[in-house]
């Protein structure tokens, strides 16, 4: 009887512990802070279309266990952005950062001294908590000048490269550089429209799932 009973216990015991096993081998959920302007917030959008949404919705396909907060507000500069983030890293504590910042920077005529350091700034701070970084870089038409436009295309990559972090070149790839570019925007010619959101994500995509992968 003694015998039947410590036969019985082991195999509770046993069976506990392989339960306790997989459900310690599932993967933790993990976070993705996007910060970003209107480019990130669905201006002028329906809601659940922006490149965002879709992100979130594509995470969910491939069974990738990341939650996605999106903090993007329309109009933010990036020094708007470094004013917000110490408390949303606090908040969310994310695994990941998109910082996607610094056109309205230059559709305002900021100092691009500035833009480089208030970048530099939140990606040290994202890298700081622990956070992996993901900085989208943006371009300027033509028309603000040849060196102003060299320069400004250019400091995304030299925060990246100083700071070690992902870099998606230009957030609206093969949208704004093309010949019919008027096709994937809003009336206003500055905000690109529905059909334009899954080609902004497929150019962050590849850089983000080395991050996640």
């Amino acid at each position: 009887m003694f015998r039947r009973y410590f036969i019985a216990v082991g195999v509770l015991a046993a069976t506990a512990g392989l339960s306790g096993f997989c459900q310690a081998a599932e993967p933790s959920p993990r976070t993705l802070l996007v910060l970003g302007d209107s480019l990130s917030a669905e201006y002028g959008l329906p809601r659940g279309s922006g490149w965002v949404a879709l992100l979130e919705q594509r995470l969910a396909r491939e069974k990738r266990p990341v939650k996605v907060v999106n903090a993007s507000i329309s109009g933010e500069t990036t020094s708007g952005g470094r004013s917000r983030l110490s408390a949303l890293l606090a908040q969310h504590q994310p695994t990941y950062v998109i910082i996607e910042l610094g056109g309205n920077d230059a559709l305002r005529g900021l100092a691009l001294a500035n833009t480089e350091d208030n970048l530099a700034w939140m990606t040290k701070a994202a890298q700081t908590t622990g956070a992996r970084v993901l900085l989208v870089g943006m371009q300027v038409p033509p028309n603000y000048g040849g060196d102003y436009s060299r320069r400004f295309t250019a400091l995304f990559g030299s925060v990246a490269r100083a700071h070690k972090a992902a870099l998606v070149p230009f957030l609206l790839k093969g949208i704004g550089d093309v010949p019919d570019a008027t096709r994937w925007f809003q009336a206003d010619r500055i905000h690109p429209n529905t059909q334009a959101q899954p080609l902004m994500l497929d150019n962050v995509w590849p850089e983000l799932k080395k991050l996640i992968s």
